[in-house]
């Protein structure tokens, strides 16, 4: 038999063996993506809908968010990294929202994670959706808050802490200093985040891009620091046009 003629052969046969027992399994892949991500969210309001910036409407006292990452309807816990407060809640759906914010929140979240609105650094990070635990804790709240409204009060003793914990925060927040760099992304070789920083200086005037080994085989690529929110939002508006994908911000 001719050689070529063999290799032709063969080649059909692996490929109709393909076909047949494999291509059943890669149809319908079950696969859990875990997304997740830090930055800056937005707590909405109406006006913030009459102005456009954000495309549909959210209730108050809803346990909603935006994000246009995740489909709707998954689970997600959202944590202030200022403080570790953490709520669960529920995508409603894709909306327009700037760039900059990584989700819009309820202002009732906000008030649950107790959110600076001068500095609103969130992790978001969807959820197995098989875990009961997570959908009912987001599910008993209005619930737990009417068996708490409802329940009899046979003596209460007021006292007046509101005064010392504002005072408490401010001193926090006069602390605290503005400090994030823009994660690009990570690397296994040095090489692959010198090439991505070259085009990122190419394309943009961004000059301080850095490279930092953070393990053997790990660079990771930021920009920064940044010491003020307008700095970083006009240089993160200018990443977000090179379409990379999932860009986060990072306190330092």
């Amino acid at each position: 038999m001719n050689f070529k003629i063999f290799f032709i052969f063969i080649f059909i046969f692996i490929i109709s063996c393909v076909d047949k027992d494999f291509s059943g399994k890669l149809s319908n892949p079950k696969v859990f993506h875990k997304y997740s991500n830090n930055g800056f969210t937005l707590v909405y309001n109406d006006k913030l809908f009459k102005d456009r910036i954000v495309g549909k409407k959210l209730n108050d006292r809803d346990l909603f968010v935006f994000q246009n990452n995740l489909k709707k309807d998954t689970a997600v816990i959202i944590t202030n990294q200022l403080n570790n407060k953490s709520v669960i809640a529920t995508v409603k759906s894709k909306s327009r929202y700037p760039n900059f914010y990584n989700s819009v929140i309820t202002s009732r979240i906000a008030n649950e994670i107790d959110l600076d609105l001068d500095e609103p650094f969130i992790s978001i990070e969807s959820i197995d959706q098989d875990s009961v635990f997570y959908a009912g804790k987001a599910k008993m709240f209005d619930e737990e808050k009417n068996v708490a409204d409802k329940a009899p009060v046979e003596g209460v003793n007021i006292i007046n802490i509101s005064s010392s914990n504002e005072n408490k925060k401010k001193d926090i927040k006069s602390t605290r200093k503005f400090n994030y760099v823009i994660k690009i992304a990570n690397f296994y070789y040095e090489d692959s985040a010198k090439l991505v920083k070259e085009r990122i200086m190419l394309e943009t005037n961004i000059k301080n891009i850095n490279i930092d080994k953070t393990s053997i085989n790990n660079f990771r690529l930021s920009i920064g620091p940044y010491k003020n929110i307008k700095n970083l939002q006009e240089d993160f508006e200018k990443m977000s046009n090179l379409y990379f994908e999932n860009l986060e911000l990072i306190r330092q």
